[in-house]
């Protein structure tokens, strides 16, 4: 067994493929997708018609998917390899611990978007006695939000797998 595997179990050979990394960017727009038609379609059926309640959705509904949609372009901008090109030392240019701090500012702000989320329901929709059409309004804008999440999770997983068949083109 190899010392400077972190795990017991090896990967499997088929994480490793060039199909499998479009499946996963695929995947990830895909979930992305569904997470803005969930937003859109929420908002949508709160300025109709048939929304016969007094609950609609307004700016503050769509703050936390702003938030979310951020995050999750700031954290699938940094390069996997640039987390550790310092290797722990004082010296080089610091690219290390810049790009850390941008990451965690990503995280952050999906995080923040998240949590948004769950708190404009909690406010807005459930301590107000929603009834369950009107509520969908607040369970959209947090399904939405997770669903961002889930993606940059799939983007960043497929964007950053090792390739036999990759070449590292920089000088």
């Amino acid at each position: 067994m190899e010392d400077h595997r972190l795990f017991r179990f090896p990967k499997p050979q088929w994480m490793n493929s060039a199909n499998t990394r479009t499946g996963g960017v695929y995947a990830a727009g895909a979930l992305f997708s569904i997470a803005l038609f969930t937003l859109v379609d929420a908002a949508t059926y709160s300025k109709s018609h048939k929304n016969g309640s007094d609950f609609h959705m307004n700016f503050v509904d769509w703050i936390p998917g702003i938030f979310s949609a951020l995050g999750m372009i700031i954290i699938n901008s940094i390069d996997k390899s640039r987390l550790s090109a310092d290797n722990f030392s004082y010296s080089g240019d610091g690219v290390a611990w810049k790009a850390r701090v941008i990451l965690f500012m990503g995280f952050a702000a999906m995080a923040g978007g998240l949590a948004g989320g769950v708190t404009v329901m909690v406010l807005k929709y459930v301590v107000q006695d929603a009834s369950w059409p009107a509520l969908w309004f607040g369970v959209g804008n947090v399904v939405a939000n997770g669903l961002v999440m889930l993606s940059s999770v799939v983007l960043w997983v497929s964007q950053n797998m090792e390739d036999d068949y990759t070449y590292n083109l920089a000088l």
